[in-house]
């Protein structure tokens, strides 16, 4: 999901201590559990260790037999058997599936003791993927909305039913969030993308006078990333990343800047104040392109900062003192810029090799980031704690992982700050106590 960015640039910071959600859960991550094994010593061969040896289930320490599992429910240990053959329930992965569901169970039950929330004012763009190849556009609009009547009506786009998206972005044309940027795939003879739907294609009635803005296309294949900027020095322009190249583009006149890179670049974001755009890359290295400079002439490289693994995703912090970025080894780091120095590590965000989306909200001071595992965490950003671990809704799944957007007025521009979680046809949401 795509958060508008309306009434989101508030200078201010809340302290966390008067934080609900800093109250509960920053303990879960540490409480995993794991099938137990020790060195060989057990030479019994049934499905069910000897009835012995269950006596020892009532005591604090569980006695550990090679090749047996202790169900701490029957009390009893039990057989496994290697591999992962379909006539074997018991095998290594089902039992951690197993321990990753009760704890996923027993962590919700925690989250319906917190409430549910009202819902957003402001907008949300969002992309679902179809069975069938392509996807349905959207925008939620939630001002006034409450809980249980949530509804998200979803509008099919008439122009690109079949393609699917690799990158979006509100962009700011007219007004601010006036169009959104799509970065479509090409699909067999149809080359890739990026398109500028104005947002009122998708609003049902439009009030008097205001009438649909404009829609254009342009010839971008294989973006993997695109951004859209708010920098005079780059007025009317957008971003996108591509294999080995950043292209500049500028809607009004088309001209097109091109940045060549030694890796594709998955993440971008255009500084306000700095005329710079930064960019993340599969190599792990993170660039910013001074925009006053020339595709071919040299020193367009401004700050270069670098991960192990590739990165998802960069946030600029408002001050543009600060980088925030994450990437696929599950890393998520803070950057000092002038000093290009790692001033703070974010712990607990699981990832192993997927695109994965980072949220920072200066005003509350927290990180949100959903990984691979699907469990939604949220830290501090000033001290890097872990404050809360929501887990999904659904029983976990690499191809389910949930996507959340976050608001500091849930319910109106009064409202409290709180999270909307979308995940296959649901929308959920979690507020503070």
């Amino acid at each position: 999901m795509q958060k508008s960015r309306g009434q989101s640039r508030r200078h201010g910071r809340r302290s966390h201590r008067h934080n609900p959600w800093f109250r509960q859960h920053g303990s879960n991550e540490r409480n995993n559990t794991r099938v137990q094994q020790s060195p060989q010593g057990s030479s019994h061969s049934d499905d069910e260790a000897p009835s012995t040896s269950s006596s020892t289930a009532g005591s604090s320490s569980v006695l550990d037999l090679p090749g047996y599992y202790f169900d701490p429910e029957k009390k009893r240990y039990f057989r496994l058997l290697p591999g992962h053959n379909n006539c074997n329930p018991l095998t290594k992965e089902s039992i951690r599936q197993k321990e990753m569901e009760s704890k996923r169970l027993q962590l919700l039950e925690e989250e319906d003791k917190q409430g549910k929330a009202d819902t957003n004012s402001d907008r949300l763009f969002t992309v679902n993927d179809v069975k069938v190849g392509g996807s349905k556009y959207g925008i939620i609009n939630l001002r006034g909305l409450k809980t249980p009547t949530l509804r998200v009506h979803m509008h099919e786009n008439l122009y690109f039913t079949n393609r699917k998206v690799n990158a979006v972005s509100w962009a700011s044309l007219n007004h601010l969030d006036s169009h959104i940027l799509l970065c479509l795939m090409g699909i067999a003879e149809t080359p890739g993308c990026a398109t500028l739907l104005p947002a009122s294609l998708f609003v049902s009635s439009h009030p008097a006078g205001d009438r649909p803005g404009m829609l254009c296309s342009f010839r971008i294949p294989g973006a993997w990333s695109c951004a859209w900027s708010l920098n005079i020095q780059a007025n009317n322009c957008f971003s996108t990343g591509l294999s080995r190249r950043v292209l500049v583009t500028s809607v009004v006149t088309g001209h097109r800047q091109s940045f060549g890179t030694s890796s594709d670049v998955l993440a971008q974001q255009f500084a306000i104040m700095a005329p710079l755009l930064f960019n993340g890359c599969r190599s792990g290295e993170i660039f910013a392109i001074d925009l006053r400079c020339r595709n071919e002439g040299k020193g367009w490289k401004a700050t270069r900062l670098l991960h192990d693994s590739a990165v998802t995703s960069v946030q600029i912090l408002q001050e543009e003192q600060c980088l925030m970025a994450s990437d696929m080894a599950g890393t998520i780091k803070l950057w000092d810029l002038r000093t290009t120095k790692c001033i703070r590590q974010y712990e607990g965000h699981v990832n192993e090799y997927a695109h994965l989306p980072l949220h920072v909200h200066e005003e509350e001071g927290i990180v949100v980031a959903v990984g691979q595992d699907c469990y939604t965490r949220i830290w501090s950003l000033h001290d890097a704690q872990l404050l809360r671990t929501i887990p999904s809704p659904h029983p976990t799944s690499k191809a389910d992982i949930p996507s959340v957007a976050f608001s500091s007025r849930l319910g109106g521009f009064r409202g409290a700050p709180g999270l909307l979680m979308a995940i296959r046809q649901d929308l959920y949401c979690f507020s503070y106590s």
